[in-house]
């Protein structure tokens, strides 16, 4: 598994399911749609922590400088 996201991609997401989990739990999110974002806000977190997402590989896309 390569790395394939940079900083700025990977704070954004973070900032992004920060969001969206700060509206579920404040109950502006609610129902299904609520439920669907909470795990898409997860999948985000998860693939910060790990700096790969598997949605960039079909796109050949790559956030990551170059070293």
């Amino acid at each position: 598994m390569k790395k394939n996201m940079g900083m700025v991609d990977r704070i954004l997401r973070i900032v992004v399911a920060l969001i969206i989990a700060i509206l579920f739990f404040t109950k502006v999110l609610t129902g299904t749609l609520g439920i669907i974002l909470l795990v898409v806000a997860g999948v985000f977190i998860l693939t910060s922590l790990v700096s790969f997402c598997p949605l960039y590989l079909p796109f050949g896309l790559n956030t990551r400088k170059k070293e």
